[in-house]
């Protein structure tokens, strides 16, 4: 009997799990599968918290439903009837001490057309001006390992980048543009300048399926996304999982593997998922010839922050669901989601809920980081006053710190990523590493890469 054994009980390692154990019974073949969490429960940064007026999401609020391998997944699960959509309606940048609309004819601050690109109250006349070049100028130099930021401005020009597509970008990416790749970010900028000519227009010819995903694009449950976390865990029926145990060290004893972990029990194993955060990946595996590529892996920070308010939902001073904040402004925090208003299911009684965002981006972050959780409580107070002009007092508040747990895709990961497989496969055989630390932020990308280990597996036996 072979033994598969996947360390980390996040979403990645749970999906690569469940897709072992259906093709093991799908092929009758005789594998032993093992799973080994170091915390008291699975779902790594997944985890929603419940009280009588709110659920609150520790981790990301969605899934992508157009990602790939999401649906079908879910449909597996039987989750269909607890699916809930996201509420749709205008987002906003925070600039000048005033909510600006992001023109609503535009992908992540990018205009689709000329009439959006001139619609748009974030720009001056001149910056748009600025921007009619991307449909005069040949792209000659740029490749998908170039800078999106830099790409994006040598077409369309500096004010949009930095007042309108930047906000957005480095907020859904979690990273300064001018060190995120068009390949880790939108690869398909590039294809649209070098076939259309322009970004804008290229934007324009394939509006048709911008506009098809935009609306109820987002996922998540009726009881938050924990839900997708129990039904795995339930469906694991072959599967010996152990929590509360961290690995400490991984030996290859001939052709197997030997992992050790921190309550000095071993493991024995032929096949070996490393489902964790690089640095921990790192640590186990302890190899030198590694340390480079490793080493080139980043990661960053982020604190978020709810507030309930005992005040009806409809209370807010503008519809939309939620705003960013751009560089230099007054307000400490870089994104607000008025969640009981893009998510209806996360407030029963229709009081308002918001989550705030502050990352490691920020130059604010350093004092941040020191603060006491009441001194950053009354910083988000003081956010949502200065941009909502909400003075009342939370009945639920709750913190979440992920500290150096966020990865950074900076120009120089989709190449060290390559390079440590390559050389994972030469040294370490039927040994992989997954997860959001190397092939995709988002719990999307999580599951399609989580399912494609599992394959890699399935196929070497």
């Amino acid at each position: 009997m072979k033994t598969a054994l996947v360390i980390g009980g996040g979403i990645t390692g749970l999906t690569a799990m469940y897709y072992l154990q259906k093709y093991k019974k799908d092929q009758n073949l005789d594998l032993q599968l093992i799973l080994v969490e170091q915390g008291k429960q699975l779902g790594g940064k997944i985890l929603s918290l419940q009280n009588d007026e709110f659920i609150m999401e520790t981790g990301a609020d969605s899934i992508v439903a157009r990602n790939e391998g999401v649906m079908p997944l879910i449909k597996e699960l039987r989750l269909e009837d607890e699916l809930v959509y996201n509420e749709t309606g205008i987002s906003y940048i925070y600039t000048k001490n005033e909510l600006k609309p992001i023109p609503a004819d535009s992908v992540f601050g990018i205009p689709t057309s000329i009439k959006s690109l001139f619609s748009s109250t974030l720009i001056s006349p001149k910056g748009k001006l600025i921007a009619l070049k991307d449909f005069v100028t040949k792209n000659n130099r740029f490749t998908n390992e170039d800078s999106v930021g830099e790409f994006l401005e040598a077409f369309l020009g500096k004010e949009i980048v930095e007042n309108q597509i930047s906000p957005v970008l480095s907020g859904v990416y979690s990273g300064k543009l001018d060190k995120l790749t068009m390949a880790s970010t939108l690869p398909y900028l590039l294809e649209y300048k070098n076939q259309y000519g322009s970004i804008i227009r290229g934007m324009s010819k394939n509006k048709a399926k911008f506009q098809s995903s935009s609306n109820k694009k987002f996922i998540s449950f009726k009881g938050g996304l924990s839900t997708i976390i129990h039904r795995l865990e339930e469906q694991l029926e072959d599967v010996k999982i152990l929590t509360g145990m961290k690995s400490t060290s991984i030996k290859q004893v001939q052709s197997k593997y030997e992992v050790t972990f921190n309550n000095q029990e071993t493991i024995s194993a032929d096949y070996v998922i490393l489902a964790t955060p690089h640095d921990a990946a790192q640590k186990v595996l302890n190899n030198k010839q590694l340390d480079h590529e490793f080493d080139k892996l980043k990661n960053s920070s982020l604190t978020s922050v709810y507030l309930g308010f005992d005040i009806p939902d409809h209370k807010l001073p503008a519809n939309g669901t939620g705003f960013i904040v751009t560089e230099n402004s007054d307000l400490h925090c870089d994104a607000c989601t008025w969640t009981s208003r893009k998510w209806t299911h996360t407030s029963s009684k229709r009081k308002l809920l918001v989550r705030l965002f502050y990352k490691s981006s920020n130059p604010f972050y350093e004092t941040l980081k020191n603060m006491s959780e009441k001194e950053m409580i009354q910083t988000a107070l003081t956010d949502i006053e200065k941009s909502l002009g909400i003075t009342a007092q939370p009945i639920t508040v709750e913190v979440t710190n992920w500290n150096n747990l966020m990865p950074n895709y900076h120009l120089e990961h989709n190449l060290a990523v390559t390079s440590l497989s390559e050389k994972l496969t030469e040294q370490f055989p039927n040994l992989y590493i997954a997860g959001a630390s190397y092939f995709g932020v988002g719990i999307g990308a999580c599951i399609k890469n989580g399912k494609q280990t599992a394959e890699k597996i399935i196929k070497q036996i």
